[in-house]
């Protein structure tokens, strides 16, 4: 049996962190098998694209963690609807969303310590743990994630390469 090595704040902060990184990291490895114009692939006109979930999750992200133990979640200058709209960005400006999203997130969860795990923020005016605000953003990003998963697998088809242990070649 493993043992912990850091008291259960250090280990949550740990445990944490590369959960948000493999979560980025799938989102990085899926987009480097895409085209350009698979960025805005739709299964049916109500359905998000790519694209769509890029803008969604580095909006949030941004938006969640800027200034994150000191103001509400949700900044007055985030225009979530906007997100779910096709505003046509180049592969390059995705990107850069995606990736700005995230720099936001991971510079404020870097500066954590165990003495924040217990403190109380905001977001949309309803208090929560800083440890209930991790998971519920953790929990997000791995929904949406999955979603862009999904959708290059149904884009890419036979040329999909798995970001996980291929079917049958798990050694059992």
């Amino acid at each position: 049996m493993k043992e912990l090595k850091n008291n259960v704040s250090e280990e949550y902060l740990r445990v944490t962190g590369e959960i948000f990184k493999r979560y980025k990291s799938l989102g990085d490895k899926t987009f480097e098998q895409l085209d350009d114009e698979d960025f805005y692939y739709r299964t049916d006109e109500d359905s998000n694209s790519i694209s769509i979930l890029i803008q969604h999750i580095g909006g949030n992200l941004a938006s969640r963690f800027t200034d994150f133990l000191t103001s509400d979640g949700e900044k007055s200058n985030r225009t979530r609807d906007e997100e779910f709209e096709e505003q046509n960005l180049t592969r390059k400006k995705l990107i850069e969303k995606w990736e700005e999203g995230w720099k936001v997130f991971f510079m404020a969860f870097e500066s954590l310590n165990e003495s924040d795990l217990t403190k109380v923020i905001t977001i949309r005016n309803e208090p929560h743990s800083v440890i209930e605000a991790l998971d519920r953003a953790a929990a997000h990003c791995a929904y949406h994630v999955g979603q862009i998963v999904m959708l290059a697998k149904q884009i890419k088809k036979s040329e999909w390469k798995t970001l996980t242990i291929p079917k049958k070649k798990s050694g059992k």
